[in-house]
């Protein structure tokens, strides 16, 4: 028996938890939801004052009477003296456009809205003066509106008896709902649950609400109300949890849609209440109250006022116990605080000692720590001195090897050119001569040659220059060099300046330019540098150093 009952804790708690985390999820949307009332209500104010400014831009009594429903529609739920001012302003107009249609649904708006009002007399005498018979097209709505107004009734009824007559009447008008509803449609969906519910067929309830409410639009008014039916359903069933969380989806919504007439939520706070939650139920029926004010809404003011008081004096008495409580933590945070003063004056005597013997060490420890300073300045600085040596030979080994090279080279070159110059000149061929003698040809041949091999010997030397160059450029400015080219004049440019030829005037000379164009290179260069400008060159010359 015992490993029956664990094996069905080990399969239902999940199910627990999860249940659990859902609820809170809920509520805590809810209360998200009220923080942000005002966004909400300033929603719902552009709406309407956007359908206010078109009767400005309109002298058409059709599109007047148009504007008139839906501001009707907008206020109806939000404020009723507002919407009993549209809904009296819309059956003006249609006596106008003389439009049998028009005016019965005007009449029947009007007749809606003062049941909301608690004017059911008023509501009353309309409806029994409306022939509905011309216009079967709006029959539902009309007894849907009947049905309204005598379920407000049975609510003030005074006697059980007047409330089971005015009960059985809404069951009478609802029956007639449904002959007239289109089959399929909102209105049929919510008349046939209505009619499964009062016959105690809770699970037909559930099945037909349950799966129509995912096919409800956010922005529909009616989901908050399937929402509440199921609810009452799961009540009826004494399924309390399911209760709740279907209180919570209705109050969302009617607040996400800033409907002021509404029951849920006066409803989930005395659930709040009667679990405990007091702030949360006062926050709720606070809320409720101030809603139904606003809206005018009679009936929900007086169920409201009936269970304020209850909430309310459960409110003041937690915050009385609260109150005491936060006494009680003062008195015993002062006693523990004297306690406390006490300890702390034998530590800070204690600690004045200790004082004395840090100072003592933290001074020699600066002192330490200073002349380590010191000295890894000092490695660092003569790691720097080697590796600048190092490199300084290297060049020098390499460039003294080239050089002499190049100049034993030359000297050959210019050998074999003075041997043809006087072959020339003992062949008497003076033109030819004087030919020789002016062509630069051998110079840029040889100036080709040079550098190349300055070109070579540096890239062997920095064989990365061109990418890290590149790399100290903006994107899109890398030196691209034609087919063949191991540099071209930019990179020899910052090839010397890398290898400590800084001065523009020696760099002109080597590379056979003028002064200004080397001045406009380095400066068309330092412009298109990734960093600081200023600190191009010097990045330049760490080219190579691994920094």
């Amino acid at each position: 028996m015992n490993k029956i009952w664990t094996l069905f804790l080990i399969i239902c708690f999940p199910a627990l938890l999860y249940s659990q985390d859902e609820m809170n999820s809920l509520l805590d949307e809810l209360d998200a939801t009220l923080d942000k009332s005002e966004f909400y209500h300033n929603k719902k104010e552009a709406e309407m004052n956007k359908l206010s400014s078109l009767l400005k831009l309109t002298s058409s009594n059709a599109q007047k009477y148009e504007i008139y429903q839906k501001l009707y529609n907008e206020y109806r739920a939000y404020q009723s003296d507002s919407a009993l001012n549209y809904a009296r302003r819309s059956l003006k107009v249609a006596n106008t456009l003389k439009d049998l249609n028009k005016i019965n649904t005007a009449k029947l708006n009007l007749a809606s809205i003062m049941g909301t009002l608690g004017m059911y007399k008023e509501a009353t005498d309309i409806l029994n003066k409306v022939d509905i018979n011309p216009t079967p097209e709006i029959k539902s709505f009309y007894y849907g509106v009947h049905s309204s107004i005598y379920l407000y009734m049975s609510e003030y009824a005074a006697s059980n008896q007047e409330k089971n007559s005015y009960v059985q009447l809404t069951q009478q008008f609802r029956d007639s709902v449904f002959k007239y509803d289109p089959a399929n449609s909102k209105s049929y969906v919510i008349t046939q649950a209505n009619k499964f519910f009062e016959k105690g067929q809770y699970d037909e309830t559930l099945r037909m609400l349950q799966d129509y409410f995912p096919k409800i639009s956010n922005n529909d008014p009616d989901k908050a109300v399937v929402a509440y039916i199921i609810s009452e359903t799961y009540q009826r069933k004494k399924d309390f949890e399911q209760e709740k969380k279907w209180l919570i989806k209705s109050a969302i919504s009617d607040l996400q849609l800033e409907k002021k007439e509404y029951i849920s939520l006066r409803s989930l706070a005395f659930i709040m209440y009667k679990e405990g939650d007091i702030d949360r139920a006062y926050k709720y029926i606070k809320r409720s109250l101030e809603d139904a004010l606003f809206c005018n809404a009679r009936l929900r003011t007086y169920e409201i006022s009936r269970m304020m008081p209850i909430i309310n004096d459960a409110y003041q008495k937690q915050n009385d116990t609260n109150r005491h409580q936060l006494i009680v933590f003062l008195v015993s945070a002062s006693i523990l605080s004297l306690f406390l003063l006490v300890v702390l004056i034998l530590l800070f005597k204690q600690m004045k000692k200790l004082s004395k013997a840090k100072k003592e060490i933290s001074l020699a420890n600066s002192q330490f720590i200073e002349l380590n300073k010191e000295l890894n300045s000092f490695n660092e600085k003569l790691n720097e001195t080697n590796t600048t040596l190092k490199e300084a030979n290297l060049v020098k080994e390499i460039y003294i090897g080239r050089y002499m090279d190049q100049c034993s080279v030359y000297i050959s070159k210019l050998d074999e050119y003075r041997r043809k110059l006087n072959v020339i000149v003992s062949s008497g061929k003076t033109a030819e001569l004087v030919k020789a003698v002016k062509s630069k040809e051998f110079i840029e041949v040889e100036l080709k040659e040079f550098y190349h091999n300055f070109d070579k010997t540096f890239l062997l030397l920095f064989p990365n220059f061109i990418e890290e160059f590149n790399s100290l450029l903006t994107d899109n400015e890398d030196i691209k060099l034609k087919p063949g080219e191991l540099m071209n004049t930019e990179l020899r440019i910052f090839a010397l300046i890398r290898l400590g030829i800084s001065d523009s005037v020696k760099i002109a000379e080597f590379l056979r330019y003028s002064l200004s164009t080397i001045y406009n290179y380095r400066t068309k260069l330092r412009n298109k540098a990734l960093g600081p400008r200023d600190e191009f060159e010097a990045n330049v010359m760490r080219i190579g150093t691994n920094k």
